[in-house]
């Protein structure tokens, strides 16, 4: 049996002020939890059995995902009093791993990528640890990798300067592993898969690969990157589930919203649960409404996501703005460019 583990026990600094309130596995893409869309590509994939580790906000990743039957799936958790970095985290749960190869997920990555394709690389490779990698043009935030033409790993740098880099293939923080590898990780110690792992397995000479990765791939973890995750969600740039129902091409609505005639929503778009919009209310494109949120009369929203729990007043215009959990936007003002937790009147 194939098994994850999904390692959500960042603070996620670099989206921050969102993630001082919120857990960066938490932040929502389309109106649902980035850990969330990760635990979908795992259960169609097949993967039935996850462990999730924990560290900050950890409460509100386990009241959210909970013991995993609204995905048909069986979660387990690995509390962390204290980080022990991301290979420290997998050797913590050794023995939920050891009977069979395992898949390391982001839980703050938004991807749709193939485990199945990537499965069946590894196993032809006959790979004790396989990579999942990125061609991207930005290289300058990510681990690089060098393979040969056969996928075998042969460089490896962990976020490199600009002098350093020899490849555009990015490491996507995607693993799997045979069980094999824990050997190699110290425990009860700090240990990370980029700065430390990897290097010690392509000086060893092991059988390490990268594998492709040509679907979509997203690290949701700054804010211009978190916009860019919603806008391609919006255009159905990745096989994901968008909830609600396409009310018309572009135009997602979740149930029980009450939305005036005189509203327009403009595609692409996703309507929350239970929000009220007003006469003359104009939202989109690419804006995304939580759940419960008040639009008020002749408010415009344009390339905007808002948590659950807003309310926007009268003549009220946001362009490329995020506004966070119970926000209240006061009524005739514009913001522009703007991420908040909350504006209150």
């Amino acid at each position: 049996m194939i098994r994850a583990i999904v390692l959500a026990a960042g603070a996620g600094t670099r989206l921050r002020p969102l993630t001082y309130e919120t857990p960066k596995p938490m932040v929502p893409v389309v109106n649902r939890p980035v850990i969330h869309h990760v635990l979908d590509n795992l259960l169609r994939h097949g993967i039935k059995e996850v462990a999730v580790n924990l560290f900050a906000h950890a409460d509100q990743i386990r009241g959210y995902c909970g013991d995993g039957s609204r995905w048909s799936l069986k979660i387990s958790y690995s509390m962390e009093p204290k980080l022990l970095g991301t290979a420290g985290a997998v050797k913590k749960v050794e023995g939920f791993l050891r009977d069979g190869p395992f898949f390391v997920m982001s839980g703050d990555g938004l991807s749709d990528i193939d485990l199945t394709s990537m499965l069946a690389f590894h196993r032809r490779r006959r790979s004790l640890a396989t990579m999942a990698v990125k061609a991207i043009d930005a290289r300058f935030e990510y681990g690089v990798t060098l393979a040969d033409p056969s996928g075998r790993i042969r460089g490896f740098k962990e976020k490199p300067s600009w002098g350093d880099v020899f490849s555009n293939k990015v490491n996507t923080g995607i693993y799997l592993f045979e069980p094999e590898i824990l050997r190699y990780i110290p425990r009860h110690a700090v240990y990370d898969f980029g700065h430390e792992l990897w290097p010690k397995l392509l000086k060893l000479r092991k059988p390490i690969y990268a594998y492709e990765c040509r679907d979509y791939w997203t690290d949701v973890g700054n804010l211009s990157e978190y916009r860019r995750s919603q806008m391609d969600c919006l255009d159905r740039k990745l096989r994901i589930n968008i909830p609600g129902t396409e009310a018309r091409k572009g135009v997602w609505i979740e149930g029980g919203s009450s939305i005036a005639p005189k509203a327009v929503l403009r595609s692409p778009c996703l309507i929350g649960k239970g929000c009220h919009i007003e006469a003359g209310a104009q939202i989109g494109p690419y804006t995304v409404v939580g759940d419960r949120a008040v639009i008020s009369a002749q408010a415009n929203l344009k390339n905007c996501i808002l948590f659950d729990n807003v309310t926007v007043g009268k003549q009220v215009h946001l362009d490329n703005c995020i506004i966070g959990a119970n926000g209240h936007v006061k009524e005739n003002i514009a913001v522009y460019e703007a991420a908040v937790l909350s504006i209150r009147e």
